[in-house]
């Protein structure tokens, strides 16, 4: 089972086969009978395979994402301050979240702070190339 909140609403809800998350150690794959654990989350893409096989992208501007197991299954929730669909995602939208993310980090004087900042910038800078934006 796998939860994506946003301040404003659920985006998703559903039963999955397993999900790739932009953790801040770096990206991980949940599956069934992964260890619990809560891991903060950099700006990237978090990829869902649900119950019928089908892939499912949106953007993530960081948060955290919580791992528990309940009974015999594994839950993921990711709380995000803002999601995207992927489809969704523009040129003028990655340039205003790469200037926000900058001006979060140069008001930063938390040197890992600012660390994370550049790793989410260099992240939506690969998005954009991908999606030849």
């Amino acid at each position: 089972m796998a939860e994506l909140v946003s301040p404003e609403r659920i985006v998703f809800s559903g039963e999955v086969r397993s999900v790739l998350l932009p953790g801040a150690e770096g990206d991980m794959t949940v599956l069934p009978g992964h260890v619990p654990l809560v891991a903060l989350l950099h700006a990237g893409i978090v990829f869902a395979t649900d119950a019928t096989g089908t892939g499912r992208r949106a953007y993530v501007s960081g948060g955290l994402a919580e791992i528990v197991a309940e009974g015999g299954a594994t839950r993921v929730t990711i709380l995000a301050e803002r999601v995207t669909a992927v489809e969704e995602m523009t040129a003028d939208r990655i340039v205003a979240e790469i200037e926000e993310i900058r001006l979060e980090r140069d008001s930063s004087e938390d040197l890992d702070h600012r660390a994370r900042c550049d790793v989410s910038i260099s992240r939506l800078e690969e998005i954009g190339a991908s999606l030849k934006l």
